[in-house]
């Protein structure tokens, strides 16, 4: 590992610790050591200065008040804000795919959803974020509006680690909800029907709303608050 580090330099400390917060092996709130992370490298503190820099405008490293660093915590009383956001944001851009993609675009958008479900029927956890990132940012890309996919990127990073935390709970049907929902989103833009396509949007940010809200029933997770639990997002369609 240090000789790949040292040919990479900040690239592999910044998608190696970028690999490690979105599946969960960097717990949110654990330490973020500049000396110790450059010994564990075997590289100098630059690097890793960039790694976490980049990773902090990512919204995954947060600095303390003291400025140390540390993964950031997930805030489960952000968590209607997060979907709210995500909905509103999803919303516009599969709307606007459909008015905008091209066949080209159909076409990547098609090849990305094969390999999400490839990664599904492998039961790969984290290719399985991976690659539905990859999906909605595709469809993003297909709307043509930069600043929309510069903030759902950031949004579905975020979304990467709440669905790591759920995985092991509804493994048993991932492959025929989520497969079938990413499947009328893509039908909805291969059609051209923006109201579709918005509407397909939606009951996708309500799956994942809802299978979230299962994992902390199952979970026990009393102390947290989920007065929002049975609410649906407020959002106007």
């Amino acid at each position: 590992m240090a000789g790949t580090a040292k040919r990479h330099g900040g690239r592999y400390i910044y998608e190696t610790l970028r690999q490690r917060i979105l599946t969960l092996e960097l717990k949110p709130g654990s330490p973020l050591d500049e000396v110790s992370l450059a010994e564990h490298f075997n590289l100098s503190r630059s690097p890793v200065r960039d790694a976490l820099a980049r990773l902090m405008s990512e919204g995954l490293v947060t600095v303390l008040s003291n400025r140390s660093a540390i993964v950031k915590p997930i805030e489960f009383d952000e968590l209607p804000r997060y979907i709210d956001a995500l909905d509103l944001v999803q919303r516009a851009v599969t709307r606007l795919a459909a008015r905008h993609r091209t066949a080209s675009d159909l076409e990547e958008i098609c090849a990305k959803n094969q390999e999400y479900m490839e990664a599904v029927n492998q039961s790969d956890f984290r290719m399985m974020s991976e690659k539905n990132k990859e999906f909605h940012l595709r469809i993003s890309e297909a709307a043509g509006n930069p600043y929309f996919t510069q903030y759902y990127e950031t949004l579905l990073d975020e979304g990467q680690r709440l669905i790591h935390l759920q995985l092991n709970f509804i493994v048993s049907d991932l492959d025929r909800q989520i497969g079938n929902d990413h499947e009328a989103i893509i039908r909805a833009i291969e059609e051209r029907d923006v109201n579709r396509a918005e509407e397909a949007a939606h009951e996708h940010t309500e799956l994942f709303r809802k299978r979230f809200i299962d994992y902390l029933n199952k979970s026990h997770v009393d102390e947290m608050r989920l007065d929002w639990i049975d609410q649906e997002t407020e959002i106007t369609q």
